[in-house]
């Protein structure tokens, strides 16, 4: 297997990048007085998760590469729970294909995280 040259390489942040965008779409549809609310919570904690994964894909020793990598997934929990909130405020009304996504986001980042801890190098 050829190692990626750039963080853009990885499926799991290529996933992740298309979750924040899919989080910025719908929260434009929220209340302007959710504005420095739900809608700038959701947005930070979206961002957070490939920005994590970008971060930690520099870092040389496993355990900081996977310290990165361990915020995202806070950060992907924090966005699922976000997703029920505005389900819950009728804010959406059908958040299954985000939720879908954010699970695959979640098992791609448990995947990378057992691979970096396992590799030889």
């Amino acid at each position: 297997m050829e190692k990626s040259k750039s963080f853009t390489e990885l499926i799991v942040w290529q996933k992740a990048h298309q979750f924040t965008l899919e989080v910025y779409k719908i929260t434009k549809i929220f209340p302007k007085e959710e504005l420095f609310g739900l809608t700038s919570q959701f947005r930070r904690a979206a961002v957070s998760v490939p920005a994590n994964i970008a971060e930690g894909y520099r870092k040389r020793g496993k355990n900081d590469k996977v310290k990165f990598l361990n915020t995202s997934e806070g950060s992907l929990e924090e966005c699922k729970y976000y997703l029920t909130l505005s389900k819950d405020l009728c804010y959406i009304e059908n958040n299954k294909d985000l939720k879908n996504l954010a699970e695959e986001v979640s098992k791609l980042l448990n995947s990378y995280s057992k691979a970096i801890l396992t590799s030889i190098s």
